[in-house]
């Protein structure tokens, strides 16, 4: 696979998340749509109210089955609008979707739909996760069958409006309180060296439904071995991946307003994370947004851009090529050419 390939032409869908499930590699995607809603830094722009799912048997070269609408925002009792990222963990022969919505309030939580397969039908549980908050989830099962979650987003995706409390590591209740502004607002850019607004992780319960435990800050260290600050262009921003390569855990994201994905590697799925490079520079388009699998024996890249739709950023296609790392375990840059 010399060159990127454009996977699903004929629609716009974004922030794929792709899961291996028997013999199939399924990709669940956001879709998107042309509201008519201004750009703003809220991301009100991006008004996806569904969601489809993907698959397919040949990443290089074979064709990619659109299984149809999954879920609906109208089929989820308390979600108002924007259905953004969501991605699939499978749990004793059921398949749970969690996924980011906002209220009628204009709050994003995290919800759970169920179903028996991976291409759906996903039904919705009556009430989001309790708990939770802002959006971009990645559910990552452990070698050992424990499910977590990570989750987080700035600027529209709300994570600024939160702060842990001192008790967050021990405490499974009232684990995050509103930011400090009235308005549940806090400023956009924080001071340089004021410590960067982390990622969450937390243990998913049993039934995949709940979180078992409060939240924890997704701690990425930078090259001197100090907390990222959030001056720093490869801090956190939005969209965490978490994968597992030779007994290490990888934590992607995407650095938003300075548009490259990043990693960092630990040692257990908390962290802390070192900070190791950029894996994909800027692409065309704002939002930058991904998920890591490996298939067949290969490691793939799948990503999204607006090069199809000329730039329009809340038109987005998406792609996939192979990914490769180094001998000792650092993954080499992808060219997005």
């Amino acid at each position: 696979m010399k060159t990127p390939r454009y996977l699903f032409p004929s629609d716009y869908m974004a922030d794929p998340s792709a899961n291996v499930f028997g013999d199939r590699l399924y990709i669940f995607p956001s879709h998107d749509r042309d509201s008519g809603e201004a750009f703003d830094d809220d991301g009100g722009h991006f008004q996806m109210k569904d969601y489809h799912v993907l698959s397919l048997t040949d990443v290089e070269n074979g064709e990619v089955t659109d299984h149809g609408m999954i879920l609906d925002v109208e089929q989820v009792p308390w979600a108002e609008r924007q259905m953004w990222d969501n991605d699939v963990v499978e749990k004793d022969g059921k398949y749970y979707l969690v996924f980011s919505a906002k209220d009628p309030n204009g709050v994003f939580h995290l919800g759970v739909a169920v179903a028996d397969k991976p291409e759906g039908p996903f039904i919705p549980q009556p009430h989001p996760i309790r708990g939770s908050f802002s959006i971009d989830p990645c559910v990552f099962k452990d070698d050992d069958g424990q499910i977590y979650c990570y989750f987080g987003g700035l600027w529209g995706g709300q994570l600024q409006w939160y702060t842990l409390t001192p008790a967050a590591t021990d405490n499974e209740e009232g684990c995050v309180v509103m930011g400090p502004a009235a308005d549940k607002k806090t400023p956009l850019f924080l001071p340089a060296d004021a410590p960067a607004v982390p990622s969450m992780v937390v243990r998913m319960s049993d039934d995949v439904l709940q979180f078992a435990e409060a939240p924890h800050a997704v701690v990425i260290l930078d090259e001197t071995g100090e907390p990222m600050k959030a001056g720093d262009p490869h801090r956190f921003f939005e969209a965490s991946w978490m994968h597992k390569y030779k007994g290490k855990y990888y934590f992607s994201y995407s650095t938003g307003d300075s548009h490259y994905l990043c990693y960092a590697i630990g040692d257990t799925p908390y962290g802390p994370f070192k900070f190791q490079g950029v894996i994909l520079d800027p692409v065309v388009g704002w939002t930058t947004h991904h998920s890591i699998v490996e298939y067949k024996g290969e490691w793939y890249l799948f990503y999204h851009d607006c090069v199809p739709s000329n730039d329009t950023t809340w038109l987005r296609s998406l792609k996939v090529q192979k990914l490769y790392y180094n001998e000792d375990g650092t993954i080499q840059k992808v060219k997005n050419d």
